[in-house]
């Protein structure tokens, strides 16, 4: 009942794989979008802001189908990708990487926003009038004091794509060993007779993983505070 079978162990290292490279890959453009969102004031910023959050009101079977058409080996992103770089993300753990990115990047950039629009402009200013840069003033100034929001984004992108099945079955399919992460292959169990065991064991592993998350997220939150409490 309880015994982990080396399949499901590939699908849970698969996950963590997955769900760390979307992160990544996600973080330098959540920052950058959030500080667009929570300090300009540009033509369009309504319409970024709209299109940052439309995977979260979409269905995510949309949101793959759109991946599919644009990063298969057939479409224009994808086609020029595996012509000039020999990346496929079809049907790929990468691609499976690229939809849980997409899916948990409204997220990240959600928490980093909110934290970014609580900084005291007034020590922007004051750096600024010493003579900092803009680009001096945000990573000395801005992004330490939205630490703790980047750090509630990175986890809440890292659970989301732990958890993601839509976006990602449809793009990527359930091939096991290669795309099947914790939800594909809790939904083959589901379609499996006698599978039921093993439905519940990875679903208990899955909630355990997000669980402990944000409790992780919860502590360097905590540290992190402490921590600008002391250097202030």
């Amino acid at each position: 009942m309880w015994q982990i079978t080396p399949d499901e162990w590939v699908a849970i290292r698969l996950s963590l794989k997955v769900a760390g490279a979307a992160t990544l890959l996600s973080l330098p453009l959540g920052i950058l979008v959030a500080f667009a969102l929570a300090r300009g004031r540009f033509l369009g910023r309504t319409v970024l802001d709209g299109l940052v959050h439309l995977p979260l009101v979409v269905p995510p079977v949309v949101t793959g189908y759109l991946l599919l058409i644009l990063f298969g080996r057939r479409g224009p992103i994808g086609a020029f990708l595996e012509a000039k770089l020999g990346l496929v993300l079809s049907f790929r753990w990468t691609g499976a990487a690229l939809a849980c990115a997409v899916m948990g990047f409204p997220l990240m950039v959600r928490a980093i926003r909110l934290t970014m629009e609580t900084v005291d402009r007034r020590l922007e200013q004051a750096a600024a009038t010493l003579g900092a840069s803009p680009v001096w003033v945000f990573f000395t100034i801005t992004l330490p004091l939205s630490l703790p929001g980047i750090i509630a984004g990175v986890v809440l992108c890292f659970a989301k794509a732990l958890g993601e099945f839509g976006a990602t079955i449809t793009f990527v399919s359930n091939i096991p060993g290669e795309t099947q992460t914790i939800p594909s292959a809790i939904y083959s169990y589901t379609q499996t007779p006698g599978g039921d065991a093993g439905a519940l064991r990875l679903s208990l592993i899955s909630i355990t993983l997000a669980f402990g998350a944000l409790i992780a997220s919860e502590v360097l939150a905590r540290w992190t505070n402490r921590w600008g409490v002391a250097q202030s």
